[in-house]
């Protein structure tokens, strides 16, 4: 794309690039879409996005070859991308004024396209109980929900998790979660979608149209609310997360879908004294250790649809529309 618009999305073509000194050259074969790819796409997100511009962040591929001193990959590995390039483990480069915030498909390069060249380090190994399509969900919704829940959050067994919907994020703190022996809570505003949701393991479903969702939580806790909430609606969607959150809990905000000013309660907020933390992806390290653990518990990430590379408007129309899970774009 040459300006910001999904209008401006077209398809070129260019040459095969060679890797350079410490690079390698990976064949794209699956990228999953964020909401955030959504918003880039459409308004740029105040990003300084370099012209031509190639959207979205999370593939899966295999490795062609590699540059001089490269040493982490081989020809023939299979490969995921990392959202954060250069995040390897503990804090991200950044501060107070200036929050980290480069990534591939803003900051850097995107990986809709046939092939790209990265220098290795932007890479992690891919697990092998998945799929290329499966496998390019991991760098955003999947290690989001890890961090949050995993990374930073100390999830125990026996305690109660609550997810806003049912997208990417979503369902792969569902799952994880349960991996983990906790009770899963799902809110939906679809009663087919919380069926769903409730065969892949959630112990109760809440149609979020239906009343106050917050009384629906004190109700099937015995009002001791939730040990964590995944709060991915965002703005003032965070006041009700503060009030289903039990004493103690933690709340992880995620999603912007209602704003980018999130408010809330102060009382509650006092009262219970909960933890709330940001959760902006993660490091290498961490999604290394979630690739770990996909292959332990044998973990399958949902794809709603599997779109080719040409029908790109229609799988944003999809996202729009909010998928059950994640979609995944397979260049031809």
């Amino acid at each position: 794309m040459n300006a910001v618009g999904r209008g401006n999305l077209e398809m070129t073509t260019a040459p095969v690039p060679r890797p350079g000194p410490g690079e390698a050259l990976v064949k794209v074969s699956a990228v999953s879409l964020n909401y955030r790819d959504k918003l880039v796409i459409d308004s740029g997100m105040g990003l300084a996005l370099a012209f031509p511009f190639t959207p979205a962040s999370d593939l899966a591929g295999t490795v062609v070859t590699v540059g001089e001193g490269a040493a982490r990959f081989q020809p023939g590995d299979r490969v995921i991308s990392t959202f954060a390039p250069g995040w390897i483990d503990g804090k991200p480069a950044g501060n107070a004024r200036t929050p980290p915030y480069r990534t591939l498909g803003g900051a850097y390069p995107g990986v809709l396209s046939d092939y790209v060249v990265f220098p290795e380090g932007w890479f992690s190994s891919a697990p092998a109980t998945l799929s290329d399509a499966e496998a390019s969900t991991l760098p955003v919704a999947g290690l989001t929900a890890w961090f949050a829940l995993i990374e930073r959050g100390d999830l125990r067994a026996g305690e109660t998790v609550l997810v806003q919907g049912t997208g990417g994020v979503a369902l792969f703190g569902l799952q994880i979660a349960k991996a983990h022996g906790a009770k899963v809570i799902v809110t939906s505003g679809s009663a087919e979608k919380l069926a769903r949701a409730k065969a892949l393991g959630a112990d109760y479903g809440i149609d979020r149209t239906a009343g106050d969702w917050v009384e629906a939580v004190y109700r099937v806790t015995g009002d001791q609310g939730v040990d964590h909430v995944l709060e991915i609606a965002g703005g003032a969607g965070l006041g009700r997360s503060i009030r289903a959150v039990a004493v103690h809990g933690r709340i992880s905000v995620i999603g912007v879908l209602d704003g980018f000013e999130v408010s809330g309660p102060a009382g509650p907020l006092l009262l219970k004294s909960p933890t709330i933390q940001g959760i902006g992806v993660g490091h290498r390290r961490s999604l290394e250790d979630l690739v770990r653990a996909v292959d332990s518990v044998a973990l399958k990430p949902v794809i709603d649809r599997r779109y080719a590379l040409h029908d790109l408007p229609a799988a944003l129309e999809h996202l729009d529309r909010g998928p059950f899970g994640k979609i995944v774009i397979e260049p031809e």
